[in-house]
């Protein structure tokens, strides 16, 4: 049982890790030319959460099927759960479709020597890097559930 709670966790910190500083790889002082690095950066960073994030929720619900848990009833376990989706959802559904816009714009070769990113690539990098910041706030709820344990009543 320890181990699996040791895969949990370096899984959750690999898996979630990546949406802490995906709005500072993304940051909003950038010329076109570091945006273009960052967004091959942030492409390679993707696999952690896929892998990572999968590897958690899979360890995580064995924890509470071969726990003593009591299932989903506890606020911690169906909010760590909760959080976890709307992250996903949040990055997957939102930011992903975002990047890719900016990344298609960026390596367009007739945008090669563009430093400067027109009105509407700039609000979709505004975008995500405002999803982001909501997506590293979910994160930090997510752990804190995780650490804290917060039950109802009790």
């Amino acid at each position: 049982m320890k181990w699996l709670v040791l895969v949990h966790i370096l899984s959750a910190i690999l898996g979630v890790g990546p949406v802490f500083f995906s709005h500072v790889l993304l940051g909003p002082r950038q010329s076109a030319n570091e945006l273009r690095h960052s967004i091959r950066l942030f492409k390679t960073l993707e696999l952690f959460p896929k892998i990572g994030g999968s590897l958690a929720v899979l360890t995580g619900l064995a924890l509470v099927f071969i726990g003593d848990y009591g299932r989903f009833m506890q606020l911690w376990i169906f909010g760590s759960l909760v959080l976890y989706i709307l992250i996903q959802i949040i990055v997957i559904g939102f930011v992903a479709p975002a990047a890719k816009q900016l990344s298609t714009w960026l390596n367009d070769p007739s945008n090669r020597k563009a430093d400067a990113l027109p009105p509407e690539q700039q609000a979709f990098w505004m975008r995500a890097n405002k999803l982001f910041w909501m997506a590293s706030t979910l994160g930090t709820l997510l752990f804190a559930f995780m650490i804290m344990k917060p039950v109802i009543g009790g």
